[in-house]
């Protein structure tokens, strides 16, 4: 879907595509390549021009469009998806960092930007060397290679003096009193030179009010947005090609080992998206917070689209090694990209340090909320805190703020904006909003499809905190395929007879009640003979025997039916309704799980655990690279939550947003742990310490690997359902 969430931002990356599509598709940029490695300009550039594309993210005065950095984003992941050749990229960098930290002396820099002409940024001072002279600066030395150097008529230089690095603006005039020493680059579609100075005169006000970290911070946003756009291409190449490619007789993409490497390669791409719409963003909340962003941003774009590239190459076989496909163009590119940005090791000790001392504080901010909503929210919550517990559970379930979503009397009605609203008041008073648990996946099943007297009798008590639930759906030879179940149900008089057996039922010694598919007509289909039941737990022929897991708790059980009679008002729905009810239920459940609502351990604050691991003589590099890696997936599976959370509010339709964050949020849980547990060394082998923590939350991963479908399921989910791939 790519990083564009508003209408605007869509049309704008639809307008990119469409001049890439008329001025420069492909096959001219394979015709003019030795052009392109020599700096000449691209067919296609005064229409970028014309467009506006050259000019958005600069100032109003300078005859730009004053838009933000994500606006700039996605103009450049849309160019990097159609493979634009030519300066595009330093040319909007240099100008995004001139607009950002320039000042008036570089207006005239700005309007030749503004119309059309080229730029070039030398992100490091390497080789480059200034000196105070004459009122201004002499710069002298050979540059590392600068992306775009060229073709530039706009140079933003940087050369080291005896305080630190300056940046440099240079006109056209004084740019052409450079030496441009051409590379062989491993991207053929662009130039890649050196620059050299031999005393070059540079008046005092053509420095930038910028240093080392900012100009990183840009660069690693604009980057890794161009990486996201050629990592989409891959991704999108790869997967029609497997589902139209037949061996054996059929499609490769029904072969559920394409299918899942299709369904992986898609969330890697969505995280990076998320990435860097996360990182653009951030761009308004300040420079730490965007600092932050836009490195985690680059730890996961950079590295990434080289192997999303790669697999892709592999995916198309032999073809897709050949110099007469284009994938190897966008290999080359995501290859020269993380290659120009600097040693990969540079900023993952930088995301590192970056993230130990400021966390990624993301919020959601609202647009046309309830009108009294947050104030009448505000209230009850004061009331509330006020009260011991249980009275302040009750409380907060008779002022509807258990589960605000549901209709009254039970909720206030609100939709996704004014739920946001409650969640906020909740933190900010101070107080845990609520869940029932199992109930949150059981309830909205009853008030969708329950009659009023269950919903009467069911619903307002689990608010109260007087009913928990549990879920009577997985067997031992029904797990992932519930369709198989055994479990029978037999009319007889009084109600229902059930016999059976239930497994992996989460909290059953602890419910009251459980909701329970059982096989109500054995001559049906599979999905067409099911029925949904609520159970009493304590019934007369309920066996829960609860199952020790390698963690040393139980949460599991086993739950064994032996002719319990269930009453006729405890059906939901009619016979035979049970699976469109349990998908009710299970579309909850991976909501569920996906937001985090549900829980599942961890290892609690991740930069503590790193503090006390450096505190305790860990090594420091190894800790921070670490770190950064773990980071760059939190901070990109947050920003897809909070992606899928504003669709809603937008009154959009969620795509694949569930199984990819169960998918990523669950195997990042298994790598979080691990990664803590050996920061603890020993200390990890004794429980009740930090370290012993570390390790009870890696023994207690498999839950969520599992849980709410397994990961192979939820790859097949996206595949089959989200990316169109045929069943096997």
């Amino acid at each position: 879907m790519g990083i564009a969430l508003l209408e605007e931002h869509v049309d704008l990356a639809a307008a990119v595509a469409g001049v890439a599509a008329r001025w420069a598709p492909v096959a001219r940029t394979r015709a003019a390549l030795a052009e392109l490695g020599a700096g000449a300009r691209p067919e296609g550039w005064a229409q970028l021009r014309d467009q506006g594309l050259l000019s958005l993210h600069l100032p109003e005065a300078a005859g730009g469009d004053g838009a933000g950095l994500v606006e700039l984003a996605v103009v450049l992941e849309a160019a990097g998806r159609a493979l634009v050749p030519g300066p595009l990229l330093p040319t909007l960098l240099a100008g995004a960092l001139v607009a950002r930290h320039g000042t008036a002396a570089h207006a005239a820099v700005l309007e030749a930007l503004a119309g059309g002409a080229t730029g070039c940024l030398a992100l490091r001072p390497a080789g480059l060397r200034a000196r105070e002279a004459g009122g201004g600066w002499v710069v002298s030395g050979e540059s590392e290679p600068v992306l775009g150097a060229l073709a530039a008529d706009v140079v933003v230089l940087a050369a080291q003096t005896p305080g630190g690095a300056v940046w440099l603006v240079l006109d056209a005039e004084r740019a052409g009193q450079l030496v441009r020493r051409p590379a062989e680059g491993v991207d053929v579609t662009r130039d890649v030179g050196r620059l050299e100075a031999a005393d070059l005169h540079v008046p005092a006000d053509a420095v930038l009010d910028v240093d080392a970290d900012r100009v990183r911070t840009l660069a690693e946003l604009l980057f890794s947005a161009e990486a996201a756009g050629l990592t989409r291409w891959c991704q999108e190449t790869g997967l029609a090609y497997v589902g139209v490619r037949e061996q054996f007789g059929r499609p490769v993409g029904s072969f559920q080992a394409i299918k899942h490497k299709c369904a992986r390669l898609f969330t890697r791409t969505e995280l990076m998206a998320a990435a860097v719409w996360d990182a653009a963003a951030a761009a308004d909340e300040g420079p730490e917070q965007f600092a932050v962003a836009a490195a985690a941003a680059a730890e996961t774009c950079l590295p990434d689209a080289v192997d999303v590239a790669l697999d892709t190459v592999t995916l198309l076989g032999g073809i897709g090694y050949t110099w007469e496909h284009d994938v190897h163009l966008y290999w080359r590119r995501a290859m020269s990209l993380a290659a120009l940005l600097g040693p990969r090791a540079t900023g993952a000790l930088r995301l590192g340090e970056l993230a130990l001392a400021t966390p990624r504080a993301a919020t959601v901010e609202l647009d046309d909320e309830p009108a009294g909503l947050r104030e009448r929210v505000a209230a009850d919550l004061a009331r509330a805190a006020a009260l011991p517990e249980p009275e302040r559970r009750r409380a907060l379930a008779d002022a509807g703020l258990v589960a605000p979503q549901y209709p009254p009397p039970h909720g206030l009605g609100i939709d996704a904006v004014g739920q946001v609203v409650v969640a906020q008041e909740f933190q900010r008073a101070g107080l845990e909003q609520p869940s029932t648990v199992i109930g949150e996946w059981a309830l909205p099943t009853v008030l969708a499809h329950g009659t009023d007297e269950q919903r009467e009798r069911w619903v307002g008590p689990t608010l109260r905190g007087e009913l928990v639930w549990c879920q009577l759906f997985s067997e031992p030879g029904a797990g992932s395929d519930l369709a198989s179940l055994a479990t029978r149900a037999v009319p007889v008089e009084g109600g229902w007879r059930l016999d059976g057996q239930k497994v992996w039922t989460s909290k059953a010694a602890q419910a009251d009640v459980g909701i329970c598919l059982a096989r109500t007509d054995p001559e049906a289909p599979r999905h067409k003979g099911l029925s949904y039941f609520v159970v009493d737990m304590r019934a007369p022929g309920v066996d829960v025997r609860p199952l020790r897991e390698a963690n040393g708790e139980y949460l599991f059980n086993e739950v064994f039916l032996d002719g319990v009679l269930v009453p006729p008002d405890a059906l939901i729905g009619a016979p035979g309704e049970g699976w469109r009810l349990a998908r009710t239920t299970l579309g909850n459940e991976r909501v569920s799980i996906a937001t985090g609502r549900s829980g599942g351990g961890g290892v609690g604050d991740l930069t503590a655990h790193a503090a006390a691991a450096l505190a305790g003589g860990a090594d420091r590099d190894s800790v921070l690279r670490d770190l950064a890696a773990l980071t760059a997936r939190s901070a990109a599976l947050e920003a897809l939550g909070r992606r899928s959370l504003l669709r809603r509010l937008a009154g959009q339709q969620p795509g694949g947003e569930a199984s990819v964050l169960k998918v990523g949020s669950a195997e990042h849980h298994a790598t979080v742990t691990r990664t803590v547990l050996g920061w603890h060394g020993a200390g990890a082998a004794v429980l009740g310490t930090d370290g012993g923590s570390a390790a009870m939350a890696h023994l207690s991963t498999p839950k969520l690997l599992l849980g709410g479908g397994t990961v192979e399921i939820q790859l097949n989910v996206i595949a089959e359902h989200v990316l169109g791939l045929p069943r096997g």
